[in-house]
């Protein structure tokens, strides 16, 4: 059953089917289809939910426990504004009256309640100058794609007269995120696409070859995709997956199939038939592909530890796209390339001023880009580790200043409906959003020491400027009493999230000094504040996790307890250089204009942790591709610096094309409108693009090469681990008698393993 499961063996069995396989492919990517355009919408929301009990959750599961009052609906604000006019007017009124009627008239299902001053006579509905009122919008919690038709009511509106109409509110938001969301997924899409084809075609010389792992690609996200939306409808998933798949889809499933590719090319310019070629590149790319994927998908367990929604949902996504790329390279791949053959290399791609490669001994030597770097990196490894490794460092230097926070509403793009109704809000009313802080008293003691308490908490928050109090619920039949405050500003501010500390920490301590009673603050901005805590917490849990397994699993891979160590560390290294790169770049301002970023005060609090997961996961794919030919080459020759040498120059073009391949596909979502992925994009483009030349290409060799044999130590307590791992089983599955070379051999313009 082991060796029928094999790499190699599925290979084989693939290309003997190649029609069957194909078949099953094209039926579960039809399936998925159907399944992603029905369900997908569905299994999306913006919310965010946290999984833990902090305080913040405290709040809002005692005012549901004891006033049976659940989030089961969405809040929208509708303003109006004129330059002439005041409230006190009539004709403000008969407009006011209208719009709100208009509103109503939208149905049950779009709209659960509302109301206006001149209903109630609420003078906090007022502006302070009598020129801009609000009218708050109550709807149901499943409506919001049917948010559109508030925006239709309020457009007609907007322009009448003398009047001004905006609209903001949690509808309205999600409706325009995923919108900017899906533009930016085209963006990253077409951009990625075609560079990678670009790239494909020069490092393959043939753009049929290069079809290939874009065509991977896109099947392993397709298939993701469908998953998601199934997944998707036991438990509510971030919109961000979706950017997820299509990032990491095509990330991976190009790289992938990349590796394949060459490997059965190159196999083929030796002499080997078309099926025994297609096995053997499974005995060898295939299995370092499965291994780099294990690794992946463990790296990114990590996200599934955190209790965040939106963490789990990015993690499940990516895990479902790394999978399905896998599977596509174990399987479909090598059924295209049994039909293929040597088809595989029609419409040539000639490179003018390259040289052409005349044998497969150049390969293995030292002229070309490659081989005269393996030999400058074997000649001076110490000088080439303290160069990279200095470099390295440096870059990752200004990460000891990065400050953690949220964007908020206040860097979404200019012009989106949500953006104007927050500046009016602002501007009008003197605070962003509607998202109050929450003060939850739970208390038993007697009326008047609880009143006097509330009256110290509320006279402090009156002489801070950051607290707008907007009053007290109270409700002694249940011990229980709300006060709300507002807060100036974007409630997901440094400022507003300053302001929720000094309430926590300052002002409910002294003001219910000597009171029996349990006050927790909740509300968006106290969420915020609390997702930080967690997130310190489960910070070194979640590297521990990824560490460890990452280091059980290379030692399984590698049979060595050396190459891990070093592994873990060379990859810690890019990470925290991407890290610096992302302060410096988004927090300090260095090249924002230039590269068309906006600059924040705080790179987003659950970024530096979803980072990690991801770029350790990909940081590995180039490794375990640069080690598993080096480790085939050591157990051929027995020669370490042989074998190290060896192994940049026959993967180093390849695991740059696959560099450029992700750079290019994270720049993509990079060039979106939203700041977070702008932040996303640039620290996983810049982190594989330090990884792939300076750590890969440099540091590694060096390392390896200062090591020696002691790369390859086991401990003789761990000889029973089972030769399962890189490099083990090549000959035994797939070593045939050479055949004489095929009469199409691959393009001469580009060499197969050197420059």
């Amino acid at each position: 059953m082991k060796k029928i499961l094999s790499p190699g063996s599925l290979a084989r069995a693939a290309s003997r089917h190649p029609l069957l396989t194909i078949g099953l492919w094209v039926a579960a990517i039809a399936v998925a289809i159907v399944l992603s355009t029905t369900f997908m919408g569905s299994a999306l929301t913006t919310d965010t939910t946290i999984t833990n009990n902090p305080e913040s959750k405290q709040a809002s599961d005692l005012i549901e426990e004891r006033l049976g009052a659940t989030d089961q609906t969405l809040e929208e604000i509708v303003i109006v504004r004129s330059d002439s006019l005041t409230v006190d007017d009539p004709a403000y009124r008969t407009f006011v009256e209208g719009l709100f009627g208009n509103l109503m008239a939208t149905g049950d299902t779009v709209v659960s309640g509302g109301m206006h001053y001149y209903m109630t006579g609420e003078e906090s509905l007022v502006s302070s100058d009598r020129h801009a009122m609000l009218i708050p919008i109550v709807m149901p919690s499943d409506a919001t794609e049917q948010v559109d038709k508030l925006h239709a009511v309020v457009d007609s509106a907007d322009g009448q007269g003398v009047f001004e109409t905006y609209i903001t509110g949690d509808a309205t938001m999600e409706e325009e995120m995923m919108a900017i969301a899906e533009t930016d997924m085209r963006t990253g899409e077409i951009l990625g696409i075609s560079v990678a084809l670009v790239v494909l075609a020069v490092v393959f010389g043939a753009v049929a070859a290069a079809l290939l792992p874009i065509a991977l690609g896109i099947a392993a996200v397709v298939l993701a995709l469908g998953t998601t939306a199934l997944v998707g409808q036991a438990f509510n998933l971030s919109f961000m997956v979706t950017n997820m798949i299509t990032m990491m889809g095509l990330a991976v499933g190009i790289d992938y199939s990349l590796f394949v590719v060459s490997r059965y090319r190159e196999e083929r310019s030796k002499g080997l038939n078309k099926l025994d070629a297609i096995a053997a590149a499974g005995s060898t790319a295939s299995r370092a592909v499965l291994f780099s994927g294990f690794t992946v998908v463990l790296a990114l367990c990590g996200l599934l530890l955190f209790p965040l929604s939106i963490f789990q949902s990015m993690g499940t996504g990516a895990i479902l796209v790394v999978a399905a790329a896998v599977l596509a390279c174990l399987t479909l791949l090598p059924a295209i390339l049994s039909l293929l053959g040597d088809k595989v290399n029609a419409l040539k791609v000639r490179i003018p001023l390259r040289r052409p490669s005349t044998s497969r001994v150049q390969s293995a030597s030292n002229s070309g880009f490659w081989g005269r770097s393996a030999a400058m990196v074997m000649r001076r490894p110490l000088i080439c580790l303290f160069v990279a490794g200095g470099l390295l460092l440096a870059l990752a230097a200004p990460f000891l200043d990065m400050n953690k926070g949220f964007a908020g509403i206040s860097t979404i793009p200019d012009g989106t409906r949500s953006k104007e109704g927050f500046l009016v809000l602002q501007q009008e009313f003197g605070y962003g959003q509607d998202m109050p802080a929450t003060v939850v008293i739970d208390s038993t003691a007697d009326a008047e020491s609880l009143q006097l308490a509330i009256e110290r908490l509320e006279a402090s928050l009156a002489s801070d400027s950051a607290f707008i109090p907007m009053g007290l619920q109270a409700h002694p039949d249940v011990n229980l009493s709300v006060f709300y405050t507002r807060l100036a500003g974007d409630p997901m501010s440094k400022e507003s999230t300053d302001a929720v500390v000094r309430l926590r920490n300052e002002y409910i301590p002294a003001a219910f000094q000597g009171v029996d009673a349990n006050v927790v603050v909740g509300g968006g901005t106290a969420e915020i504040l609390d997702f930080n805590a967690t997130t310190d917490t489960y910070t070194p849990i979640i590297f521990a996790f990824v560490l460890g397994l990452s280091f059980l699993l290379l030692t399984v891979a590698f049979r060595s307890v050396v190459v891990p160590v070093t592994s873990i560390i060379m990859n810690l290294l890019s990470v925290g250089a991407a890290y610096g790169l992302l302060v410096l770049v988004f927090q300090k301002g260095f090249g924002t204009g230039l590269l068309g970023f906006e600059r924040v005060d705080s790179v987003e609090t659950w970024l530096p942790l979803f980072l990690f997961s991801v770029l350790f996961g990909l940081s590995m794919d180039y490794h375990v591709f640069l080690l598993s030919r080096i480790r085939e080459r050591f157990n051929q020759t027995g020669d370490n610096t042989e074998a190290v040498g060896f192994g940049l120059r026959s993967t180093g073009r390849l695991i740059t094309g696959a560099a450029l391949i992700m750079v290019a596909v994270f720049g993509g979502f990079a060039m979106g409108d939203m700041v977070v992925m702008q932040e996303m994009g640039f620290g996983l483009a810049v982190a594989v693009f330090m990884d792939a030349t300076v750590v890969r290409s440099v540091l590694v060799p060096a390392t390896m090469r200062l090591l020696g044999k002691w790369n390859w130590y086991l401990p003789r307590w761990l000889a029973w681990i089972p030769q399962v791992g890189i490099g083990e089983h090549e000959k035994e599955e797939h070593v045939r008698a050479p055949r004489k070379p095929v009469l199409k051999p691959v393009p001469e313009a580009i060499p197969l393993q050197n420059d």
